[in-house]
């Protein structure tokens, strides 16, 4: 490909998405390719094959990509992490050779990481809880992190009388077995940067930088799992909502840090628990959005684009939700009426979605095709719209309904 036609594409790419996001007409309704694994199956690789061999994983993307031509694309090595999680021994995950076969998806365990009566030591020193527990109870290479000293403490004389504990054997093993966790990440971060710059110079720009998690999620998801977080809404509101203000700062900042370092601004959040059928409206007001919101306008202030990935059915937070600067966020909907989204959102926020994934599994190359072109002529109108998959492309995606979607930003106009 002539390297100059390829930078004049990556730019009307950039330029359509942009827009989009701005709220303004692009030439067409961009299309974003994102996926977990559907390249990879697609290749016939199984699912342990897909989490640890990053060269054969980029290839099988990189044609589908080619083919598919989308606007943007997702990096096919964020879910690639079956090397690394050996090399922490994770226990958040199940995956393949680890809990799961080797031709089944990773599964979240929905589990207890942190006591209720522990949210008094996470508000007081977020890191020494991290040390002294947290870690060592999600991975066994952080094991022996809860001898180190308080860290405060390294002052004066009183340093020297703590600097022992950094030689006890079981804090020396648990560094080394960090280092080499530490060089397999750094190792997966090569690949994916070479994988970016390639695609870079075919044309391609990368549809997010960094990713994240709302508050409610961080800990929901993280720490207390959904039993716990759900019962904390009743018996320890004060404290979680501390702990919710405490990790949005958190959070935040250590988003805005990651993502100056990203060429792409696009920062992907997908939520968990804002879902209407699990807490109620008031609820959300209370516990969920206050402090996202807080999150999300300390990104659109650093100058990074947050793409929140609202997940099951929000229909019933539309309103509330719109309280965000204008043309500076992206929503993508799993399962809210996008009509109506557009309605109440179309002047604040890019819409991203939601062609379902029972249909790209099961339905026909027409029904897909008809689909989009209700999206694009519906939702695209007068700008704001990106299409993408309802949770993107599924695994279980069949090739012509995958081609059909792709197609059909080219066959109608919004």
């Amino acid at each position: 490909m002539n390297t100059n036609d390829a930078s004049a594409r990556h730019a009307a790419r950039m330029k359509r998405v942009t827009d989009a996001i701005a709220l303004r007409q692009p030439d067409r309704v961009p299309v974003i390719y994102h996926t977990q694994f559907w390249h990879a199956r697609r290749a016939g690789m199984n699912y342990r094959q897909a989490m640890y061999d990053y060269g054969r994983l980029m290839d099988t993307c990189r044609d589908v990509v080619l083919e598919l031509q989308p606007d943007m694309y997702a990096s096919p090595l964020r879910p690639a992490f079956g090397p690394t999680l050996d090399a922490v021994g994770y226990k958040q995950l199940e995956w393949p050779g680890h809990g799961t076969g080797d031709d089944s998806m990773f599964q979240y365990l929905d589990r207890e990481y942190m006591k209720p009566e522990e949210y008094k030591e996470f508000l007081f020193d977020p890191t020494g809880y991290f040390l002294a527990k947290y870690l060592p109870r999600i991975g066994t290479a952080f094991e022996g992190l809860e001898k180190l000293p308080s860290i405060p403490t390294l002052y004066y004389g009183r340093m020297f009388a703590m600097l022992p504990r950094f030689a006890d054997p079981d804090v020396v093993r648990a560094f080394g077995e960090l280092k080499k966790a530490g060089e397999e990440a750094a190792r997966l971060g090569a690949c994916m940067r070479s994988y970016a710059e390639d695609m870079d110079r075919l044309g391609f720009p990368e549809s997010q930088g960094v990713a994240a998690s709302a508050p409610f999620d961080y800990f929901g998801d993280h720490f207390r799992g959904s039993k716990g977080i759900l019962l904390d809404m009743y018996r320890r509101k004060d404290e979680l909502l501390a702990a919710l203000d405490k990790a949005a700062t958190i959070l935040t900042n250590h988003t805005v840090e990651s993502g100056a370092r990203h060429p792409s601004k696009l920062v992907f959040i997908p939520i968990h628990w804002a879902m209407d059928s699990f807490m109620s409206l008031a609820q959300f007001k209370t516990f969920f959005w206050p402090s996202f919101r807080t999150m999300l306008l300390g990104l659109i202030d650093a100058g990074l684009v947050p793409v929140a990935f609202w997940e099951s059915n929000c229909s019933s937070r539309l309103e509330v939700i719109a309280d965000i600067p204008p043309g500076k966020a992206i929503y993508w909907f799993e399962s809210a009426d996008l009509v109506k989204a557009k309605q109440v959102l179309g002047n604040v926020a890019c819409l991203r979605g939601n062609v379902p994934a029972s249909m790209l599994a099961t339905g026909t190359p027409e029904d897909v095709d008809a689909y989009c072109r209700m999206l694009i002529e519906k939702i695209g109108r007068d700008g704001g719209f990106i299409l993408d998959g309802a949770c993107g492309i599924p695994d279980e995606a069949r090739p012509d309904n995958v081609k059909a979607m792709f197609a059909s930003v080219h066959k109608y106009a919004a």
